[in-house]
């Protein structure tokens, strides 16, 4: 049986924070996301708690009249405890060392196999396509589990929003598919 797991970052945020809200080009990417992704047959929603990735999820939810599941393990990936100047040279380490982890932060292995659980939980418990909103840290190592070469780089020109399609066969992944939010008009 051939299931599809939609796995999409988030749309423009005012910040980082858990509660930081969508800005109101976030809003507009939202409702157009809806738009875009309402033809899509979704039986399972899943999200991030984080405002930023509910606020995403919040019109398609509405427009396809199905329940949202929260799940903490779809939360961003927590890099250090404290902020840091050099955040972007520390992330490119995790990349290259996924055992690699800041005071109080998680490693690319720690942040990688939650967000993998999910994802299998996902694939048991849906009849064929589910969407979880999650955010680009993590959404990249989650991609790199399935295709190795993505990474770093991949990471930096992600887009808010941006979408992945898994496709799996008999639960085995199959192929992933990167959908062009540009030449839908976002």
């Amino acid at each position: 049986m051939m299931k599809q797991l939609y796995l999409i970052r988030h749309c423009s945020a005012e910040g980082q924070e858990a509660e930081a809200s969508l800005t109101k080009e976030g809003r507009n990417q939202a409702v157009q996301l809806a738009n875009t992704l309402g033809f899509v047959p979704f039986d399972k929603l899943y999200s991030s708690p984080f405002r930023r990735a509910t606020q995403s999820i919040e019109p398609l939810a509405l427009a396809l009249d199905k329940p949202i599941t929260i799940d903490d393990r779809l939360s961003e990936r927590k890099l250090t405890a404290e902020p840091i100047d050099n955040w972007l040279e520390e992330l490119e380490k995790t990349f290259n060392d996924p055992s690699y982890k800041l005071g109080g932060g998680e490693s690319s292995e720690e942040a990688a196999c939650r967000g993998l659980e999910v994802l299998e939980e996902a694939i048991q418990h849906t009849k064929e396509v589910a969407l979880l909103m999650t955010h680009g840290n993590l959404l990249t190592l989650l991609l790199r589990h399935f295709e190795s070469s993505l990474g770093f780089d991949t990471w930096k020109s992600l887009t808010n929003p941006d979408i992945y399609c898994l496709t799996f066969k008999d639960d085995c992944y199959e192929s992933m598919k990167h959908i062009n939010l540009e030449r839908q008009g976002l």
